[in-house]
């Protein structure tokens, strides 16, 4: 949930894509930086990836605040592209943050920019449809390339 103060509506929309394998993981990422730390860069998404990646090890914390995680693996690489938070700390719940729980690594994904539907300007976040407005594809047999197109 973002505090109030707080927009993301301006930020661009990317697909993103496991650096490994090129697979396509979610249409729906946003760049970001760690609540716990602003120098680390990432991506994240609000919806649970569907059919691309799955939850590998046990939950985890960090020394950095009190969230629960799980990793998260490419299912066609088998690779760590990065994890779900499970249970999100008070502090990092009451900051300034994008409501996402999905968060991948920079150094594990990388972003391609969506194009709104006239295929000309980049997607923005807040003329991205609703959940329940969407049409989530099922990405997990889609290569980055074929995506593009």
């Amino acid at each position: 949930m973002s505090s109030s103060g707080c927009t993301f509506e301006d930020r661009c929309v990317s697909v993103l894509c496991c650096r490994f394998c090129r697979q396509v993981l979610s249409s729906r990422g946003m760049q970001a930086v760690l609540l716990a730390d602003t120098h680390t860069d990432l991506y994240s998404t609000d919806i649970p990836p569907s059919g691309t990646v799955d939850f590998i090890g046990s939950c985890y914390f960090t020394e950095i605040c009190k969230c629960k995680l799980k990793n998260i693996a490419c299912l066609k690489c088998g690779n760590v592209v990065g994890y779900h938070v499970i249970c999100p700390c008070k502090p990092c719940l009451l900051s300034c943050n994008n409501g996402h729980f999905w968060m991948f690594h920079s150094q594990a994904v990388f972003g391609i920019n969506r194009l709104d539907p006239s295929g000309v300007n980049v997607l923005l976040w807040g003329n991205l449809p609703d959940l329940e407005e969407s049409t989530e594809e099922d990405t997990s047999c889609t290569s980055e390339e074929e995506y593009i197109r």
